[in-house]
């Protein structure tokens, strides 16, 4: 698979709900980076801390939590995703759109960075 497709396949999988297919293609190593200011933000090595230490925490802190891709860039193994995130906190019942780039690496099929830039002022507004 290129870069591209294993990218597309992470979101195919988002848009599912399906959380297994969103981790398949990491690498064991992979290293997943949200943005610093934000509620999950830091550096998390492997999918099994990025499913608790990201996915999870989305999932018990937002009611609903959608992550909408506008634009992909290819530049072999890297790709770029230009996009939104829509969200209504559970805890505060206050919903959120904002906008995210997504910096993807990936070799030999499977991600092996992925960072987060988000307009993190938006979603913590929602969050208190």
């Amino acid at each position: 698979m290129t870069a591209l497709e294993v990218v597309r396949a992470h979101y195919a999988a988002s848009d599912r709900g399906d959380l297994d297919g969103m981790l398949a293609p990491l690498a064991p190593d992979a290293s997943w980076t949200e943005a610093a200011g934000s509620t999950y933000g830091g550096t998390y090595l492997g999918p099994e801390a990025i499913r608790a230490n990201v996915f999870h925490r989305i999932g018990a802190d937002w009611a609903s939590f959608t992550v909408t891709v506008a634009e992909l860039f290819d530049a072999g193994d890297t790709v770029v995703a230009l996009g939104n995130y829509t969200g209504v906190h559970r805890a505060t019942g206050k919903g959120m759109t904002a906008r995210f780039t997504h910096v993807w690496r990936v070799a030999d099929g499977h991600v092996t960075s992925f960072e987060q830039v988000a307009d993190t002022a938006l979603i913590l507004a929602a969050e208190s």
